[in-house]
């Protein structure tokens, strides 16, 4: 979500905002204490330009002044004021200082105007996904976006999840394409999917409203989205677990995957399975190209156990080498305390396997089955590599 990832407006460095004064100190001894036909006006000259790209615009003023004066108090102590050179010296830092000061306004303005996009991003991100509670139904849960390009809050990955009659239902899913399209796609099956989550019997049926709803999206869309417009999807299932109820060895969860990347089941001990469906299906947006109709195939939740669904900019994250990021070998062997801390692990790691962040939007949720009687924690406990 926007808030856990940690995108903030940059803020400069207490050591570069003292750079405009030692440039200027820097100046005026090496002025001083240099032969005549050596000159720190390059010095003086800079430090308002610096100063206008990092400071505020009472700072680029005062730095500004400082450097004329030092300019001008140099030719006096050096007794050379009245010479053509000294005055074309002292007004060229004055316009190189106004010009800085303008440097600063614009700077000022486009950072404004960025912070105001940010706003009305994270907005929008909170609008059309918004972030879960991390209990439901008895169920530890957390969920991510993480934006490959810095700023870019929401983009055509999705995920929900709800507490309905039939159980916990849950969605992550990764519409084609990018844009204001992506977006507009993504609200239609969320809209959907909890409408469905809430009136269908069984997850087939919720899979075939997702269906319909988005072709109807594409019929909207101009060009070859009408035709190409698809999503890759996983829509889970799990009966809902109260509060004080009995331990449930027999807790399942239902899953309908749409030709999307293979949930992982994580066990308490550090296995990991691979939740791969029985029978391949298309995207959903593609079930006139055939294929037969949707069947949920259902795996064992075991206590302490943790569901992850991922879209497939964490598997097709690559590192220097151009190799894929591969989720089940980089968390197999591993435990954590929770679904947070999962998440947390899980996005560092990628960002040190692709040297800085993945190249394409990357949709985390986990759902954790506590053990019966474990206290919920969130965040209070490092991760530890089994072993």
């Amino acid at each position: 979500m926007a808030g856990r990832q940690r995108h903030s407006t940059f803020r400069t460095p207490w050591y570069l905002r003292l750079l405009p004064a030692v440039m200027i100190v820097g100046g005026v001894f090496f002025d001083a204490l240099s032969p005549p036909r050596f000159t720190a006006v390059p010095l003086f000259a800079a430090a308002p330009l610096v100063a206008g790209a990092l400071t505020s615009w009472v700072v680029t003023l005062l730095t500004g002044i400082a450097a004329v004066v030092a300019t001008a108090g140099l030719h006096v102590y050096n007794e050379d004021a009245t010479e053509i050179t000294s005055f074309t010296e002292v007004t060229t830092v004055a316009t190189v200082s106004a010009v800085a000061l303008l440097i600063n306004r614009v700077v000022r303005l486009g950072s404004e105007r960025l912070a105001s996009a940010r706003v009305i991003a994270e907005a929008a991100q909170r609008a059309v996904l918004p972030e879960p509670q991390d209990r439901i139904a008895g169920l530890h849960v957390a969920a991510r976006y993480e934006a490959a390009q810095a700023d870019a809050f929401i983009g055509g990955d999705l995920f929900a999840v709800q507490d309905t009659p039939y159980g916990v239902r849950l969605i992550v899913g990764d519409v084609r394409g990018k844009g204001m399209e992506a977006v507009s796609a993504v609200a239609v099956l969320l809209g959907s999917f909890r409408e469905a989550a809430e009136q269908e019997s069984t997850l087939e049926a919720v899979a075939q409203r997702l269906e319909r709803a988005l072709k109807r999206e594409g019929v909207r869309r101009p060009g070859l989205d009408a035709f190409e417009g698809f999503t890759t999807a996983v829509i889970g299932e799990i009966p809902t677990v109260r509060e004080g109820g009995p331990d449930g060895d027999g807790q399942s969860v239902r899953l309908v995957n749409r030709g999307h990347p293979d949930p992982l089941l994580l066990h308490a001990d550090g296995a990991l399975a691979s939740l791969t469906p029985t029978e391949p299906a298309l995207p959903l947006g593609m079930g006139d190209l055939g294929g037969g109709p949707d069947r949920a195939d259902e795996y064992a939740l075991p206590a302490g156990s943790t569901l992850l669904l991922y879209t497939d900019g964490l598997s097709e994250a690559r590192d220097a080498h151009g190799v894929f990021y591969d989720p089940r070998e980089r968390l197999r062997g591993r435990v954590f305390p929770g679904p947070e801390e999962l998440l947390d692990a899980l996005v560092d790691d990628v960002r040190r396997y692709s040297g800085g962040g993945p190249s394409d939007d990357m949709a985390l949720m986990a759902v954790a089955r506590p053990v019966a009687g474990q206290p919920h924690r969130r965040r209070t406990v490092p991760v530890v590599p089994a072993g």
